[in-house]
């Protein structure tokens, strides 16, 4: 017989792992080329790397108060470190200086998904599966 809470928190890991590693692939290439992104003038390289070193460690903390049936505080948390997913097609609202690479695209796009993907998770968690309700019927 299956756990169906570990099952979805194996779920969640296989998310936040690949929003883990989408994040700081786009991140990291953001950092190094970043007179070819668009974006806000005032953005810089240790911007980038710093907002990524700052979020990580929120969508783990995330992912550990969901394993600890802390659900509210995971959703918030990881509906945070979310943000760092989802804006990155953010990009696309400001003028192109450069043509992007096939790579550059491909980067926002994968880091826009897997932004969409926990946030995906976080609703069927709260809205559909009512998680958070196994924590009232256990007081």
């Amino acid at each position: 017989m299956i756990n169906t809470s570990r099952f979805r928190q194996a779920i969640l890991l296989a998310v936040i792992t690949l929003n883990l590693i989408s994040t700081w692939l786009h991140y990291i290439d953001n950092a190094l080329f970043l007179s070819q992104y668009p974006g806000p003038a005032w953005f810089t390289s240790v911007a980038v790397i710093s907002t990524v070193i700052v979020m990580t460690p929120v969508g783990i903390l995330g992912y550990w108060f969901y394993t600890q049936g802390m659900f509210w505080l995971a959703y918030f948390l990881l509906a945070l470190y979310s943000i760092t997913s989802i804006s990155s097609p953010v990009h696309y609202l400001f003028p192109m200086v450069a043509p992007m690479s096939l790579k550059m695209h491909s980067l926002i796009w994968l880091d826009g998904f897997m932004g969409l993907l926990l946030i995906g998770f976080l609703l069927w968690s709260s809205f559909v599966l009512k998680e958070w309700r196994s924590i009232q019927s256990a007081n």
